[in-house]
This record gives C-alpha cells, sequence and structure tokens, in this order.
C-alpha cells in the first residue's frame, strides 16, 4: 500500500483505452491553422470541440493588443491583485465589464475555475446553504466544498425540487445562494431562469449564475442566459469565463451588491493566485469590445449550431434536448463512443469524448462545440464525418 494506491482505478481506466488505442485526454494540436482547424497527428482536422464560440482566438485586432501589451508591460504581473498584480488594465476591464452587464461593479479573476472558487468560498459560510444544480461544473463544486457551508444539490433543472428544498430550509433560505448555470456544458441545456428568480425572489434566497457557456451566445447583447430570460435584475451574482467567448484565459463576477468589493479582502483564491498577464487583458477587453459591437457573430454561431443539430438529428443521433452551440451526441455504451470519436478523428474532425464519471447521467456522449468561425463547408463536412460512421454505432435512443 502507498499514497498512489488510489490512483489505481484511473491506471487500470487508462490502459483499458491504451489497449484500445484511444488517448483523448493528450491529443496533441499539432499546429493551430485557424480558430477552427488543426493539425492532429500530421493531418488537417476541424476543431468541433473547442469552446471558441465566437472565433476570436486568431483576430487581429485581439492579437495586437495582445502583442502591444506584452511590449508595454512585460509577460506577466508575477503578484496577486490584492499585492502588486493590481495593473491598470486590470481596473479597466472590470470597469467595462460592469458596464457591459449594466451592474454596479465587477472583480477579475484569474481564471474562470478561480472565479467560481473565489466567489462561493467566500460568499456561503458555516450556518449558511448552497443549493445548486446536481449538473453543474466541477469549480462550483469544488468552490461549494471550501465555502464550509452545507451543500444540498437539487434535481437538474427540476424547480419543483428545488422549491421543496427551499421550504424545508424555512428560515435559513435567506442565508442560501441558489447556484445554476446559464447553459450547462455536456448537454447544451438551459436553466429554467425564470421560474428559478421567481423561487429565490418567494424564499428571500440569492441567486448565482454561471454564464461561462452562455456568454457571448445568450442575449440580445449577448449577456447571457439572464438577459435572454429578461431577469436580469433577478440574479445577485454572475460569473463567467473569458475561455470561451472571448478567446483568452480568466474569469469575473459582476454584481449590484455594494459587498461585492469586500469579497477582495476574504477570497482566498482572489487573494493568492497571480492576477492575469497584461497581454490576456488587452486581448479580453479588445474581445469584449468586438463581442459588444458585431451580433454578427452570434448570429452565425446560431446558424451553424441549429445546422449540425438538425443534421445530426436527421441521421438519428440521439441528442441533447435543445439546438446549443453544444451538441451532445449520446451514446449506448463506451465501446460505441470509443468507436465513433476515433472514427471521427480519422475523418478528420476533433470532437470531445465524454466518459463516466464525467457525464451528467452515468451515459457516454461526444460532446461537440459549434463556433461562429466555422465555415459552412466546415459544418458539412462535420455532417458528413457522422454520417459516413452512423452504421458502425447505436445511439442512446435505441439502447
Amino acid at each position: 500500500m502507498t499514497i498512489f494506491h488510489k490512483f489505481g482505478h484511473i491506471a487500470a481506466a487508462r490502459r483499458t483505452l491504451a489497449e484500445k488505442g484511444i488517448d483523448s485526454i493528450h491529443v496533441v494540436m499539432e499546429e493551430i491553422i485557424s480558430p477552427t482547424a488543426a493539425r492532429v497527428n500530421g493531418t488537417p482536422t476541424i476543431l468541433a470541440g473547442s469552446n471558441n464560440y465566437l472565433g476570436l482566438t486568431f483576430n487581429p485586432e485581439c492579437i495586437a493588443a495582445a502583442c502591444k501589451a506584452l511590449q508595454d508591460e512585460g509577460t506577466g504581473t508575477t503578484g496577486s491583485r490584492i499585492a502588486n498584480g493590481t495593473f491598470a488594465g486590470h481596473v479597466a476591464l472590470e470597469k467595462e465589464l460592469a458596464d457591459f452587464f449594466e451592474r454596479r461593479s465587477a472583480i477579475v479573476f484569474s481564471t474562470g475555475y478561480v472565479a467560481n472558487l473565489g466567489m462561493l468560498s467566500s460568499l456561503a459560510g458555516s450556518g449558511e446553504v448552497i443549493l445548486l444544480d446536481a449538473d453543474c461544473h466541477a469549480s462550483i463544486y469544488d468552490g461549494c466544498r471550501l465555502s464550509g457551508a452545507e451543500i444540498i444539490r437539487f434535481r437538474h433543472n427540476d424547480v419543483l425540487d428545488l422549491e421543496k428544498r427551499l421550504r424545508r430550509l424555512g428560515k435559513r433560505a435567506g442565508c442560501t445562494v441558489i447556484v445554476v448555470e446559464g447553459i450547462y456544458s455536456m448537454l447544451g441545456d438551459r436553466a429554467p431562469l425564470a421560474d428559478i428568480v421567481a423561487l429565490k425572489r418567494e424564499y428571500g434566497a440569492y441567486l448565482m449564475v454561471d454564464e461561462a457557456h452562455s456568454l457571448g451566445v445568450l442575449g440580445e447583447r449577448g449577456r447571457g442566459l439572464a438577459e435572454e430570460a429578461g431577469v436580469e435584475d433577478g440574479v445577485d451574482f454572475i460569473v463567467g469565463t473569458f475561455s470561451k467567448s472571448l478567446g483568452a484565459i480568466g474569469g469575473y463576477c459582476v454584481s449590484d451588491h455594494p459587498e461585492l468589493d469586500l469579497i477582495r479582502y476574504a477570497s482566498r483564491p482572489y487573494i493568492f493566485t497571480a492576477s492575469p498577464s497584461p497581454s490576456v487583458v488587452a486581448s479580453t477587453r479588445t474581445a469584449l469590445e468586438i463581442m459588444r459591437t458585431r451580433p454578427e457573430l452570434r448570429r452565425r454561431l446560431w446558424e451553424n449550431a441549429r445546422r449540425l443539430y438538425q443534421r445530426l438529428h436527421a441521421l438519428g443521433f440521439s441528442l441533447g434536448p435543445e439546438p446549443s452551440p453544444i451538441i451532445a451526441v449520446r451514446l449506448a455504451d463506451q465501446d460505441q463512443a470509443l468507436a465513433l470519436w476515433s472514427g471521427l478523428l480519422e475523418h478528420g474532425v476533433y470532437v470531445n469524448l465524454v466518459l463516466p464519471p464525467a457525464t451528467p447521467d452515468g451515459g457516454c456522449l461526444l460532446r461537440c462545440s459549434v463556433s461562429a468561425g466555422h465555415s459552412p463547408q466546415q459544418v458539412e463536412q462535420i455532417g458528413e464525418a457522422f454520417a459516413s460512421l452512423r452504421g458502425v454505432v447505436r445511439p442512446a435512443q435505441e439502447a
């Protein structure tokens, strides 16, 4: 018995995949050709699993802004925000985020993961409650664990289950933070946010929405599900990431609560993490402006998403519950998922292979991620690759 004994099941799973010639975690992008294409195993490959929703990773304005920041301010901050790591760019980005969301204030974090850790570990504490959707992201679960609060899960997108748990809390509901996501990252479905806001108000709870996959995707101005559902005034805290639609890395929280600024002094993940580098801040600020002023990117994204969803649905694949830039192909078992994933890669299409326990229902799925940067021809190629492999797998709906 050693300290590595607990990794035995992981090693066994890795060996099983290796015996089948699968190494989905270590697929190397040998050359990045564009926001939607790379060279993998020497083969030009369409990237259909990158979360690059607006296709901004190669935007010339973003690259120019990053290069100028590198030349003017160097490669990194070498410190946390509360020590020596707050630069003028951080302050400007926070102001621009608050303005974009029409909120009182914003905090920028080093990653989206750190944003959830930093907010949840500070917002709720001993004697308080976090009520979270069962399908929430791992970063949300980790933030809850750090908080010391009581953690209660409710069934995914089940408003009746959420109400039952709020009712059981009684007076404690007033010291409860409800946590949901705008678009869920595995199946691409939305939270029933209007109903959740109504419950939050009825019971006097607080509400935090992670718009990581819905920023730049939903809403007339791209502010996410809260904007699309018309309930922005009922959401206390919006968190998200720069690593999807904005093509960079980092995280944020915006709120109208004046106490948000106190999080800077209470949040260990904020206090003890180096701040984002100047080049990342500069490209993010530019991408935010592009997102604000070019709604056609969002329209193109949805055209591509609906086209691919409809094509895969017509082929008979079992998909997530609604069209979305995240299109989940649900499969009957692991062997079929591995076969389809490998076949797609051989056909020059890269998607995400997701196996239990990472999947929300214990099944297997291939997760496609559509971008505004995909050309109609690329979307057609992705559909053709799935069509050519339709006969070798049996989707979950037929299992």
